[in-house]
């Protein structure tokens, strides 16, 4: 397999192939993301990506495929289609294909498109909501506002493909914390995801952020701030089925729970954490990472 630049993953798809059909991210905008700076954004060519798979099939049965890199739902149908096609025809054993997704290059695909992906094997998308507030959407430069996060998950449920979403504690400072969680949790719940993920945000030198940071114009909550957002999405969304985590390596409190049936023993476990002040049982710093 032949990987260019820096190859990206969700925590979910460690057993995955990984199958880089493009480079960097179509977006690179986000302030708070390092991840492709210096990245130019390409389509690998088809016969670049066809000698991965060909090269894959002699790997004997592989369940899951994971196609890189920042945003594959943004290659043109008439570029995706044949991967995906290909996948099919000689990889054995195929039961999902997953990719990462941002609001604008899933609400450039028609409900058909996104029916056709589902059919070709295209069984998760995972888009990078971050918040539900539209001004701190703005801030970060996201490149969409809660009604196209809604819309655009809404979109990929309705089409028969699991949908995960991210969000980020601690992208709204100090200043916008309370109405971040309070918002992300009500797009949350309007958008029902099969599976959240809360990570928290570690500011990067050389991002945007980092500079907002070291300016003064933009302040962290503090550890326990960081729980009370946790807190607050978790008691304020309601999920018809979701499987609700913060157990990535930048969260203090490993959370796992299928939600609703968790809901109310989690918001218990978060807020006697928040009310022991112990830093004891949380992850400690050095543990801690992107």
């Amino acid at each position: 397999m032949k990987y260019e630049g820096r190859v990206i993953r969700p925590p979910s798809e460690a057993r995955s192939l990984l199958l880089q059909i493009s480079v960097g991210c179509s977006h690179n905008k986000c302030t708070f993301c390092a991840a492709y700076k210096g990245e130019k954004f390409r389509i690998k060519t088809f016969e670049e990506i066809e000698e991965d798979i060909i090269e894959a099939s002699g790997y004997g049965y592989i369940e899951k495929i994971f196609l890189c890199d920042g945003d594959a739902m943004i290659l043109p149908m008439r570029k995706l289609v044949p991967i995906l096609e290909s996948i099919n025809s000689h990889i054995k054993g195929v039961q999902r294909i997953g990719l990462y997704a941002n609001a604008k290059s899933i609400l450039r695909k028609t409900p058909e498109e996104l029916a056709q992906l589902r059919n070709l094997g295209v069984g998760i998308a995972y888009l990078g909501m971050e918040t539900g507030n539209d001004d701190i959407l703005q801030a970060i430069h996201k490149g969409a506002n809660s009604c196209q996060m809604l819309e655009a998950g809404r979109k990929i449920k309705k089409a028969g493909i699991k949908l995960s979403v991210t969000v980020l504690l601690g992208i709204g400072g100090t200043t916008k914390s309370m109405e971040h969680a309070l918002d992300t949790a009500r797009v949350l719940t309007e958008i029902d995801p099969d599976y959240v993920g809360a990570l928290t945000v570690m500011v990067v030198p050389g991002t945007a952020l980092y500079e907002e940071q070291m300016s003064g114009t933009f302040q962290l909550p503090d550890t326990f701030g960081f729980l009370k957002e946790l807190g607050i999405m978790v008691a304020n969304s309601d999920f018809t089925d979701c499987f609700f985590t913060s157990n990535h390596a930048s969260n203090y409190l490993p959370i796992r729970a299928r939600m609703p049936q968790e809901k109310n023993e989690t918001t218990r476990l978060i807020h006697s954490v928040i009310e022991s002040s112990n830093k004891k049982m949380l992850r400690p710093e050095y543990l801690r990472g992107l």
